[in-house]
């Protein structure tokens, strides 16, 4: 046995010891509370970056530390394994989708377990296998069976040289270009599937209140949900045609002089004039080209055309023109509105851009009632003016007041709108999980029954190089018997959004594979039930934010559906979320080939070791913050780690010798060292509890520090100086657990580390006997006192008014005011 630490020697001993005593191996067990800790699922790119070592290593330490506080933790692993970078590298290296993923997957697997993680890797699940995504599609035919699933028409980005829709990542550049012919990229209306997540919003918003999220997660997605409160309000084109309008101001319907529809709004012909027809066709060939991004930035000038056509404000019968511009769009609200350029910032930029009216319906706070020089939007000072009848009303309440004389009037009504649109999970791809569904001519949509799936994938699809989906024309998937009428039909070609497939990953860990080979049912549950029962739902889920909106809102979605089928009895899938930051390059930019700052953990881990890679990950910073990759910090974690390989093993690099073993401790000494390992342990325990790794293991730093210092006091071989090394190494063993194990087997243990409990803290034994308190005299700094901790207020106020220093600086004045911070300072105000 090596007296040095050797980390390429020992890591690789304790990780195949782990494996084969199972040491990580889940079970259920009623005696304990459970504790399901969750981490993102990594896409089999090939290899693991740094990225993922600082996303899952500080989950794994705080799964340890869990387990080692007496939860019985599940802390599973798998693969988010359908998406677009395997087609592409099945059209590059003429090659199967499958055969690239599944190599991939292998690769990672070995660099998973390099980490040192305590996976359950018997749960392990991967999305691309034909027994995962047979439940996808099994959860499909459910929500379609309940109303959730439906088709209609949808635009996509589509390439007319290579004839094919094409995902966002294949859209290049702000003129949005095809990435592999350079062709400007169109918009085209396809019937897609969708999930009616709409459903839902309401409950979505409502329930945030009852997850522990970070508050940013919490309002991005109320933002993305997008509730608001105001009128619908029905505008008539002159040839009769309804145009529905929806606005949180209806106080301000007599201020609208005109009204703009998206130029994808099916009334736009009917409306548009011969003398205007070639501009708006042009318009909305341009408009076409744009994501709704690029078409909603705040920051992008505002442009349309008139169509010659016009509409009748209800309210007050005014013929007001009607408009076309691209930041109007079809998916949120009704695709039209009515424009109010005295009270809306965008809506006066564009009228006064083209020389429309801006009439103001709302005095100033001072009752000004002149003309305006920027929009004037307030909802709680002014009046009402050039309203008609509500007149002299006061803004505050009018919007309630308005709805009700709309409704009246029957011109309106009170409604409610919502940001959030359906799910589109329809995919013009191959790899991804077929969407379940069949064409028949004369039964129309059939789903594929329950017992029928898995549909398949093909194993001989063959990709074209312009990236069209080889399901279109592979005759042996696309032919097919109806399962009604027996007669020809044929398969939706059509793969679902990966989104679906990690959507309920966390419950396919439970029993992953669940009824292998079996023929489903309608009424089957998609993994065993006793054991879902038990670990359901996830306690602790941790994971980039950039998920927020999507991700993060769908399996949301997702679970509230699944307890409405009856298939969960609770309403979130994830009762706590964290989320880490970034590790960025030596330079402080993010990581990438092009920049040439990519840091290989691989190629770290073969220098210094897992403990190391993972210490120094956790020490970076803030886990939550990220930070940029530093050589000589990891450098300064290796150092720590050999220190208390010194510490512990008493290796030869120490050249002071330990004292006597008969020589009597130092009461003081001793106490000291109680008080600072009850301090150390206290501190930890909170800063792992928290997230807070990086102080945690500077306060092991600091530990280890004052152990290395009192070496060769009498403190030495006393019990207090073997607990203190005992718990080190427990509150290590969660961030650095090779290490930890293997110092926890010199110190003469025959069990792991990692079945140990985590050391109770004692605040008496942590309580320093003194405490400086800070002496001011109108803020500044005068002297201090040396106290016990606790001591009174009036105790610390007499003690330091008696203090010479401040009898000096009094100079006999009396103090008008002496503010006492307990434990901390007495600031004296004279």
């Amino acid at each position: 046995m090596s007296n040095k630490y050797n980390p390429a020697e020992i890591e690789p001993k304790w990780q195949q010891i782990w494996a084969e005593q199972q040491l990580y191996k889940t079970v259920e067990d009623p005696d304990r509370p459970k504790w399901y800790a969750l981490t993102m699922l990594p896409y089999p790119s090939g290899d693991l970056h740094t990225g993922h070592w600082y996303a899952y290593t500080p989950s794994d330490a705080a799964a340890r530390f869990r387990r080692m506080n007496g939860y019985n933790v599940f802390f599973p692993i798998g693969f988010d394994a359908f998406g677009l970078n395997a087609e592409n590298a099945a059209i590059k290296h003429g090659i199967h989708p499958a055969k690239w993923t599944y190599a991939n997957i292998e690769r990672m697997r070995g660099q998973l377990r390099r980490m040192g993680a305590m996976w359950s890797w018997e749960h392990e699940a991967v999305s691309c296998d034909p027994e995962y995504y047979k439940w996808s599609q099994w959860f499909f035919r459910k929500f379609y069976d309940a109303g959730l699933a439906y088709r209609e028409y949808a635009p996509v980005d589509f390439c007319p040289t290579c004839n094919t829709t094409l995902a966002r990542e294949q859209v290049w550049g702000d003129d949005r270009h095809c990435e592999r012919c350079g062709t400007p990229v169109i918009k085209k209306n396809l019937e897609q599937w969708k999930f009616r997540i709409t459903k839902y919003a309401d409950e979505l918003l409502d329930m945030l209140d009852q997850i522990d999220w970070p508050e940013r997660v919490k309002v991005m997605q109320t933002n993305w949900i997008g509730r608001s409160y105001g009128a619908a309000v029905v505008f008539r084109t002159e040839q009769g045609d309804a145009l529905e309008i929806f606005t949180t101001r209806p106080d301000t319907l007599w201020g609208a002089t005109f009204m703009v529809l998206a130029p994808e709004h099916p009334l736009v012909d009917a409306i548009t004039t011969e003398e205007h027809c070639a501009e708006v066709e042009a318009y909305k060939e341009q408009a076409a080209r744009l994501s709704e991004i690029q078409r909603g930035a705040a920051d992008k000038e505002k442009t349309g055309v008139f169509t010659g056509g016009y509409a009748i404000n209800p309210v007050n019968g005014e013929r007001i023109p009607i408009w076309i511009a691209d930041y109007v769009m079809m998916g949120y609200g009704t695709g039209a509105i009515m424009a109010v350029p005295a009270h809306d910032a965008r809506d006066f930029a564009f009228a006064k851009k083209y020389g429309l009216e801006i009439r103001r319906v709302i005095t100033g706070p001072d009752g000004a009632t002149g003309p305006l020089e920027e929009a004037y939007d307030s909802k709680d000072t002014g009046e009402m003016i050039n309203s008609g009848p509500f007149d002299g009303t006061p803004v505050a309440g009018a919007v309630a007041k308005v709805t009700e004389w709309l409704e009246a009037n029957e011109l309106g009504r009170g409604a409610v709108n919502y940001r959030l649109r359906d799910w589109l999970i329809s995919r013009q791809r191959m790899w991804g999980a077929p969407i379940p569904i069949i064409y028949c001519p004369n039964c129309g949509i059939v789903p594929v029954p329950y017992e029928d799936l898995p549909v398949l994938l093909p194993d001989d699809a063959e990709f074209k190089p312009t990236g069209e989906s080889p399901l279109k024309y592979h005759e042996g998937f696309r032919n097919v018997k109806c399962p009604e009428c027996g007669g020809d039909a044929e398969r939706e070609t059509d793969t679902m959004d990966t989104f679906m497939c990690s959507s309920w990953y966390q419950y396919a860990y439970i029993s992953p594979y669940w009824k292998k080979g079996e023929k489903l049912k309608a009424d089957d549950m998609p993994w065993d039930k006793a054991a879902g029962d038990y670990w359901l739902p996830v306690d602790q889920y941790t994971g980039g934010i950039e998920h927020a909106t999507m991700h993060l809102l769908y399996t949301r979605f997702f679970t509230k559906a699944l307890r409405d089928l009856g298939i969960v009895n609770f309403d979130e899938p994830m009762l706590r979320l964290f989320n880490q930051g970034m590790i960025l390059g030596p330079d402080g930019e993010k990581m990438s080939k092009s920049r040439g700052n990519v840091i290989n953990p691989d190629e770290v881990v073969d220098r210094y070791g897992a403990d190391t890679v993972r210490g120094y990950l956790m020490f970076i910073g803030p886990w939550d913050q990220g930070g940029p990759w530093d050589m000589q910090a990891i450098e300064g974690v290796h150092r720590f780690l050999h220190r208390v390989w010194a510490v512990v093993t008493e290796d030869a690099q120490l050249e002071k010798p330990l004292l006597e073993a008969n020589r009597a401790p130092d009461p003081a000494q001793e106490r000291a060292l109680e008080r600072k390992l009850h301090q150390a342990i206290l501190k930890v325990t909170d800063d792992i509890q928290n997230f807070r790794f990086n102080t945690a293991i500077a306060t092991l730093m600091e530990l280890n520090n004052y152990l290395y210092k009192v070496r060769d006091a009498s403190v030495v071989n006393s019990a207090t100086w073997n607990k203190a090394v005992r718990d080190l190494i427990l509150m290590m063993a969660p961030i650095f657990p090779h290490i930890a194990d293997e110092l926890w087997h010199r110190q003469g243990n025959t069990s792991s580390v990692h079945k140990q409990r985590w050391p109770i803290g004692d605040p008496e034994k942590a309580r320093e006997e003194e405490i400086t308190v800070v002496v001011q005299i109108n803020g500044k700094v005068r002297d201090k006192l040396m106290m016990a901790p606790g001591t009174p207020a009036a105790t610390l106020e007499s003690e330091a008014l008696r203090l010479s220093n401040v009898v000096k600086w009094l100079d006999g004045r009396s103090p008008r005011k002496v503010v006492v911070v307990p434990d901390k300072l007495v600031n004296i105000v004279v």
